[in-house]
């Protein structure tokens, strides 16, 4: 009887909460700047703070040979300052990243004759340049954008980049609205890229850390690899090292030039505002930006896998299984069936993978099923297994084979589906109950659509969500031919 009720109260929440989500969509203010920038706006006046999202439509799948890693690269450098804040001196520095500029390119010249590279001639110049980043530091006032912020009470100054997009997010009182158009629209007017070559060691030296010495960084990327013939997802959002090692300071701004122009920006402004004092205030600073060249579309297309890949990472640590399946992206009317079937296979430990592999056959300690990996174009479905010890990677994969094969088979019960599209629900919403929440939310549908209402059909999607649609999507993506398999075994043992 407790969960009974339990479970009406969540249902009944659940549908209280959709209800004042739908009511949001016609209190969202739309702006189009003259040079293509979009702006957001939803006011909430529960609390003077204002989340502000700068959603840039660029990512690792718009890079190409050579300049894998730029956008993430990018990403580091608007924390750098701006022509107008971060220096002491910005003539004599400009002066001073000239030299790091002619140095590193005197160094890169010489380094892509490969074999034939003098080692000497390549030890001189990369002293001359370690010498010219070091004068150039001189002039940097370290952090000067971030204590700003801080200091005028912002919290959560953060960003990411992925293969799609790249986001920078903060929050701060309501009176400060200004202070953000002003500094925010000066990472994007005026870029210097200080510090250029200097965060490109940290850089490296997080590929390092996350990936080259991880196991699971290795299996991942060799997995990417091995799964994408054609398409850029192929690639490592943090990059190559040799071409995060190689890259200069012109090839990105060459690559900001195209990419971060104002038809490819999406702002969203969430929290205690007047929408026509942020869109006359978004005039005055952000419509300074000038319109960028028209960016060519990528129209690298995956095609069919033509049987299963299978892969091995040697490494000494404990195996991990890694499963993966061609699926539509994210645009398709599949996606929220996608969702929801990883919700029943591999979501917490209610879930089949869990129940069965974990608990009662106990030859996994891990188990998950992630149903998108990225967002615009046909991505993968993952599953992902650690074996318990003195189980292998085979039984893991045996058995998820089984879970698999039952959810085409039989299908879901009435109350299994309505527990899917409940939590579903739930967690959607719920991740709508900040104002940096609705902000990402409403900046990426516009974005990912281009139409941020599509934010609001969300939850009518999951509604709609039949049992058959679970076992007619899962017999189309979970096939052999469509899957790449991908583990980590013992080192193999000299002759």
């Amino acid at each position: 009887m407790r969960k009974t009720m339990l479970f009406l109260l969540l249902l009944t929440a659940a549908g209280l909460q959709a209800q004042g989500y739908l009511d949001l969509q016609n209190q969202v203010v739309k702006h189009t700047l003259d040079n293509g920038l979009r702006l957001l706006i939803l006011e909430r006046h529960e609390a003077p703070v204002v989340s502000f999202v700068t959603y840039a439509d660029v990512g690792a799948v718009n890079e190409s040979e050579g300049i894998t890693g730029i956008s993430h690269i990018f990403e580091h450098m608007a924390f750098k300052g701006t022509r107008t804040v971060g220096t002491t001196d910005l003539e004599a520095e400009l002066k001073a990243m000239a030299k790091e500029d002619e140095t590193f390119l005197a160094w890169r010249d010489e380094y892509a004759k490969g074999a034939l590279a003098d080692a000497d001639k390549l030890k001189k110049l990369d002293e001359e340049h370690k010498a010219a980043v070091t004068a150039a530091k001189t002039y940097v006032v370290t952090n000067e954008l971030g204590q700003a912020i801080e200091m005028a009470g912002g919290t959560g100054m953060n960003a990411g980049t992925s293969y799609d997009q790249t986001v920078y997010f903060y929050n701060l009182p309501s009176n400060k609205v200004e202070l953000w158009m002003s500094l925010e629209s000066d990472r994007f007017l005026n870029p210097v890229l200080r510090e250029f070559y200097t965060e490109k060691q940290v850089i490296m030296e997080e590929r390092r850390l996350g990936v080259e010495s991880q196991p699971v960084g290795k299996l991942v990327e060799e997995f990417l690899a091995a799964a994408y013939k054609s398409h850029p997802y192929a690639e490592p959002v943090i990059g190559h090292m040799s071409d995060i090692r190689t890259i200069s300071r012109q090839d990105a701004i060459d690559y900001f030039k195209t990419h971060y122009t104002p038809e490819n920006l999406v702002l969203a402004v969430v929290g205690d505002v007047k929408a026509p004092e942020v869109i006359r205030l978004a005039e005055t600073y952000w419509g300074r930006l000038p319109k960028g060249p028209e960016r060519r579309p990528l129209f690298t297309e995956e095609p069919p896998q033509l049987g299963q890949k299978r892969i091995e990472v040697e490494d000494a640590m404990q195996p991990i299984l890694l499963l993966g399946y061609h699926r539509p992206s994210v645009y398709s009317k599949d996606s929220a069936v996608l969702d929801a079937i990883s919700d029943v296979l591999g979501s917490g430990r209610t879930c089949r993978l869990y129940k069965s592999l974990v608990k009662e056959k106990k030859i996994a300690v891990q188990v998950a099923a992630i149903a998108n990996i990225t967002e615009k174009y046909p991505s993968l479905y993952i599953f992902l297994l650690v074996p318990a010890q003195g189980h292998t990677t085979a039984e893991c994969e045996a058995a998820v084979l089984e879970e698999i094969d039952r959810i085409k088979k039989e299908p879901l019960t009435a109350e299994e589906l309505t527990a899917v599209k409940t939590r579903a629900k739930a967690a959607f919403l719920g991740g709508l109950a900040s104002n940096s929440g609705l902000a990402q939310q409403l900046a990426d549908a516009e974005v990912r659509y281009a139409d941020y209402r599509q934010m609001f059909t969300r939850v009518a999607k999951i509604e709609a969500i039949q049992t058959a649609d679970i076992q007619r999507v899962a017999a189309e993506i979970f096939t052999k031919r469509n899957s790449t398999v991908a583990v980590i075994v013992p080192p193999a043992k000299a002759d």
